[in-house]
């Protein structure tokens, strides 16, 4: 996924996060209204946080558009808001959106802790990196 300058869920301010968004596709479904037509779309993120989600569906929404989020897997449902509208891609457009309210339990993962900091991470095994070759 390319790293976006724009706003997405759960951001408060640039750089920002009010939660850790983790990179996962999970199957949910998109449910809302298209003109007076209700729709329901079934489709993966592409990422999830305590506040919403990104995902791309084929039906055009707009900003600030009302719209339900299924996680697939529990069958729980939340309200949410369309947030953010990207780019169109193969006739699918990335959406960001988010909850009614902060719901972190939705996706059933653990987030990383609020202070983590992933260029912290330590390398699987524990084992600190090979010393450098001296140049000869």
């Amino acid at each position: 996924m390319a790293d976006m300058k724009t706003s997405t869920p759960g951001e408060m301010s640039p750089g920002r996060r009010r939660s850790h968004r983790v990179n996962i596709a999970m199957p949910v479904l998109v449910r809302g209204e298209k003109g007076a037509e209700p729709f329901e779309e079934a489709a993966a993120t592409i990422s999830v946080n305590a506040h919403g989600c990104m995902v791309k569906i084929q039906t055009p929404v707009t900003r600030s558009q009302g719209v339900s989020i299924v996680n697939q897997k529990t069958t729980e449902a939340l309200p949410c808001t369309v947030v953010f509208v990207g780019r169109t891609e193969s006739g699918k457009t990335e959406i960001g959106v988010e909850f009614s309210e902060p719901s972190p339990g939705f996706w059933r993962i653990n987030f990383p802790p609020e202070d983590w900091d992933p260029s912290e991470r330590k390398r699987p095994g524990g084992a600190a990196p090979p010393p450098a070759m001296p140049h000869r």
